[in-house]
């Protein structure tokens, strides 16, 4: 076995849901750099054309498409049109997401709903659509991007932490079930990543001083600071190449080792 060449994805298609800026386009850039075809999808015209031109300016051709991941119809009519004009897909990462900080008693149904219904019916959407036609070329890899909300809850983030819970699962009964098929389903999760989705957390107070999360954070975590999309890309790869065959059904956390540790002594 020549292991270098077990992580390369040359001829491979890989579609990233939601994948225009953030964890997403980072593992996308990943994977373009090892070999795969991109596609990703979005919501809106205008985040397509921000995505293509994002893959342009790092020299990557990738395709872009509009459709919700919530819409089986939409997803369903992207997944016929990659394997028509590009092939079939090799490999889906689950990364579109979104998260709503609201007290539990707060938080009205529908939010609560719309959480449930992009961070873990999108991937059971996704996932659906592929599955057919990785079983029929013999081979498939799935990476639901997870979370430490995963295992972890946390104060404001019931929906979240319901539907990442619900992913990890779901990630183990794909497995489970098309294992057998060759096709390998595992999660990332990541720990706290400097995204634009959690800039918040990391403005700087009115006196200079860090924000309290922020400073709880780099506490809590042994590597002693925020991880990047970059951090992510390594593992993204490992999981979508033939390096990851045997591996199967496990979830990842890039966390910086946040969830191995119970924090220091006051």
């Amino acid at each position: 076995m020549d292991v270098l060449n077990s992580f390369r994805l040359d001829g491979k298609i890989a579609w990233v849901t939601g994948g225009v800026y953030g964890i997403g386009f980072a593992i996308a850039e990943a994977l373009a750099q090892a070999g795969a075809t991109i596609v990703f999808n979005c919501r809106t015209e205008v985040d397509k054309e921000r995505g293509l031109k994002s893959y342009e300016e790092k020299g990557i051709k990738a395709y872009g498409f509009i459709a919700d991941v919530t819409d089986e119809q939409q997803v369903a009519e992207l997944v016929k049109t990659v394997n028509e004009q590009l092939g079939t897909i090799d490999i889906l990462v689950n990364n579109a997401g979104i998260i709503k900080r609201i007290p539990m008693t707060e938080m009205s149904v529908e939010d609560f709903r719309k959480v449930v219904d992009i961070d873990l019916n999108g991937p059971f959407i996704c996932s659906k659509a592929v599955i057919p036609g990785m079983i029929e070329k013999g081979h498939g890899k799935i990476i639901n991007i997870c979370s430490m909300m995963s295992e972890l809850g946390r104060e404001t983030v019931s929906a979240y932490a319901a539907a990442k819970g619900g992913l990890k699962m779901l990630t183990k009964n794909i497995c489970s079930e098309f294992g057998e098929a060759n096709i390998q389903c595992n999660g990332i999760g990541p720990g706290y990543i400097a995204t634009p989705q959690t800039a918040p957390l990391r403005e700087r107070q009115a006196d200079g001083s860090r924000h309290p999360f922020d400073q709880f954070i780099v506490a809590k975590t042994p590597a002693g600071r925020w991880g990047t999309p970059e951090d992510l890309m390594g593992p993204a790869v490992f999981l979508a190449s033939e390096a990851s065959d045997f591996v199967n059904g496990h979830i990842l956390y890039v966390d910086g080792g946040i969830l191995a540790y119970i924090g220091k002594q006051p």
